[in-house]
């Protein structure tokens, strides 16, 4: 697996270096037809166009000069192309270019929304749902650590639905994606899918530097991720708002995964059967080496994760007969990108 992901490294430098030197030069508005954006956010925008030549709809990513690195453009698309056979992972049409402005680059076009946006805050989605979401994305990110590589930006906004009902799903975005072994010098933010690892590289506000040694990217990165999504998706509620000992969320599941057959299975995560707290425990260890690979999930897809709910007289959601505990962690919202210093 190691030596798989070595010479997979090395086709990706490989793969940079030809595409730096064919990267095509052209003006957008010249080769396509913009229809409209249909995403943005801090890296640039993707947009809706078809080729004006051969007519083939397709998503257009296009990034300003101004703040991309061409090192990041072309590790990006190279990473995605080569990646892009897989069947839910979204697909590239081998088209990259640059303009005056922009670097950019022709992907499938994905008719639908994301997965956060079919999440109802407070609910999640149907649990058949979930696991039919789960397996297809525990294949991709199977596929893209079988090629010495991790994603590092696991969410339910980069995956793409391609029906109302999560039949089919596509992972989508490799803008964090970096070889295995890369190191993280530090980060500035944290969201609620970090693990506990590279939250201890992120700088507290006011700091120019961290204390813990720069981070190895490992797949166990992904995985962590992974395990927050699953839990994100059936509930419709981040279990914390980050990894860290002043997250008292965090701190209780922390706790519980230490001392599992002494400590109460904390409130939060009462709702959840025993298979699936298995499950959680070994996707979301704390320990790194510990951590299972994202394919152990399909051993629990035909168990229950959710514990039966009824509702009571006053109209309290219950667990087995007795009032479930309110829970005031932040339901799920879009994230904001996190910069990432690596080396």
């Amino acid at each position: 697996m190691i030596e798989l992901g070595l010479a997979d490294g090395s086709l990706i430098d490989e793969l940079m270096a030809l595409t730096a030197q064919s990267l095509s030069h052209l003006e957008i508005k010249e080769h396509f037809n913009i229809i409209k954006e249909i995403g943005r956010g801090k890296y640039g925008k993707v947009l809706l166009v078809t080729h004006r030549c051969r007519g083939t709809p397709m998503a257009l990513k296009v990034m300003p000069k101004a703040s991309t690195k061409l090192q990041g453009f072309l590790r990006e698309y190279c990473i995605s192309l080569h990646l892009s056979c897989h069947p839910c992972i979204v697909g590239l049409f081998g088209i990259a270019f640059q303009s005056n402005e922009h670097y950019g680059f022709a992907q499938e076009l994905v008719i639908g929304r994301d997965l956060f946006a079919v999440i109802q805050p407070k609910v999640g989605i149907p649990e058949s749902a979930v696991k039919r979401c789960v397996l297809q994305i525990a294949s991709a990110l199977e596929f893209i650590h079988e090629h010495g590589l991790v994603h590092r930006d696991i969410k339910p906004e980069n995956i793409l639905l391609l029906d109302s009902h999560c039949c089919r799903v596509k992972l989508a975005d490799f803008g964090l994606a970096q070889t295995r072994g890369t190191l993280i010098r530090f980060i500035s933010g944290t969201l609620p899918y970090m693990a506990p690892e590279l939250c201890a590289v992120a700088l507290e506000e006011g700091q120019k530097e961290v204390m813990a040694p720069p981070l190895s990217v490992e797949p166990s990165l992904d995985t962590w991720a992974f395990g927050v999504v699953i839990f994100c998706i059936l509930t419709g509620y981040f279990p914390w708002e980050r990894c860290v000992t002043s997250d008292d969320f965090y701190q209780e599941f922390a706790d519980w995964c230490q001392a599992p057959t002494v400590e109460e299975v904390p409130p939060l995560w009462k709702r959840f059967t025993p298979a699936a707290m298995e499950m959680f425990s070994r996707l979301l260890q704390l320990n790194a080496n510990n951590r299972c690979t994202v394919g152990e999930v399909r051993s629990y897809v035909e168990k229950d994760w959710l514990m039966p709910t009824l509702v009571d007289t006053n109209g309290l959601q219950t667990e087995n007969g007795k009032a479930s505990a309110t829970c005031s962690t932040p339901s799920v919202c879009r994230s904001s990108p996190v910069h990432q210093e690596v080396e």
